[in-house]
């Protein structure tokens, strides 16, 4: 006769095996989500540093040729 307490541990590894497991798939997806959020934060900042620049420019151009007017 087996020992019930060795069969209840048993049990109980299968379970947090099992359980590890499902935490890993999840991590994984959160990741990979996390990935793509950097990815669209990376094109987001290039968009922003672009147009910062070209806001400089345009604003320097307008200030050298005396065509900056004054807001209404």
């Amino acid at each position: 006769m087996e020992n019930p307490h060795d069969e209840q541990q048993m049990v109980l590894i299968r379970r947090v095996i099992h359980n590890v497991r499902k935490l890993n798939e999840v991590m994984e997806e959160l990741n990979g989500r996390l990935a793509d959020i950097n990815e669209s934060n990376r094109e987001i900042a290039t968009v922003s540093s672009i147009w910062s620049n070209y806001s400089r420019n345009a604003l320097f151009h307008l200030e050298t040729t005396g065509a900056l007017a004054d807001p209404k």
